[in-house]
């Protein structure tokens, strides 16, 4: 009869589990259905141009206000995009995902109306 190694504290290793013994002609892994994944491709959302239309009663100021306050601009930039909106008849004020430009255009325009100013802001696909 083969003596079996007894754990103890003094012996810290416990003998290894019994393996189970193999059927022959059988392999492991019988049965199995192995399913290689696939990457998912996502592309980047689009993105939209929000942009400000000019007209002969909305002050420049109010323009700059807007441009700082919505869009972050400095002022030096929100003073160039101001005279581009004025001289060419419509300026980029930034570039967002689709419901972020949306929000933009929504919050410019209820500034605009509140403060009785007709600004027209629009987004269009960049």
């Amino acid at each position: 009869m083969p003596v079996l190694p007894v754990f103890s504290p003094r012996n810290q290793s416990a003998p290894p589990p019994p393996t189970p013994p193999l059927r022959p002609g059988k392999d492991e892994g019988d049965g199995a259905v192995v399913v290689e994944r696939q990457t998912q491709k996502t592309e980047p959302p689009r993105l939209y141009q929000v942009l400000l239309l000019n007209d002969d009663f909305t002050p420049m100021e109010f323009v700059v206000m807007v441009l700082q306050e919505f869009f972050r601009h400095d002022l030096d930039t929100a003073t160039q995009i101001m005279l581009k909106i004025h001289h060419e008849g419509r300026g980029v004020c930034g570039v967002f995902t689709k419901d972020v430009a949306a929000t933009k255009v929504e919050l410019v325009l209820a500034a605009s109306r509140r403060a009785g100013h007709p600004l027209q802001c629009i987004m269009e696909a960049a």
